[in-house]
């Protein structure tokens, strides 16, 4: 079965940390969106859960946020690297710092990257 969404998904693995009270336990996004992210985690909380978010993007920028669980898939943690969505799936509900950077690294992750010399169409050959 397809994805309905039409929200496009970046395929990332960020570092986190998240928790309820305050981010202390460590994991991993596999995919992020401007709208949400799905961490791959053995730590569930239940959905509609509020959780705190430190998010630390390539260039090592750090954005704090708050989301909220919308749902979650339960696995065995030694099957954690095997089942396909294991962890949570999270909506961004507000950033408390970053989020100009995150905004900007989704723009340029997403942005089309030049061809490297030698790649894509010969010369003389028209297109």
């Amino acid at each position: 079965m397809g994805n309905k969404r039409s929200v496009n998904r970046l395929r990332r693995r960020l570092s986190l940390r998240f928790g309820v009270d305050s981010p202390v336990r460590l994991a991993f996004t596999e995919d992020v969106t401007a709208h949400g992210m799905f961490i791959k985690t053995t730590n569930l909380y239940p959905p509609g859960t509020r959780i705190a978010i430190e998010l630390i993007l390539p260039d090592e920028k750090r954005v704090l946020l708050t989301g909220m669980i919308r749902w979650s898939k339960k696995v065995p943690p030694q099957m954690i690297h095997l089942v396909r969505k294991a962890g949570i799936g999270v909506k961004i509900l507000t950033f408390q710092s970053g989020e100009e950077d995150f905004r900007q690294f989704l723009e340029g992750a997403q942005a089309p990257r030049p061809q490297a010399v030698g790649q894509g169409v010969p010369a003389g050959d028209p297109a």
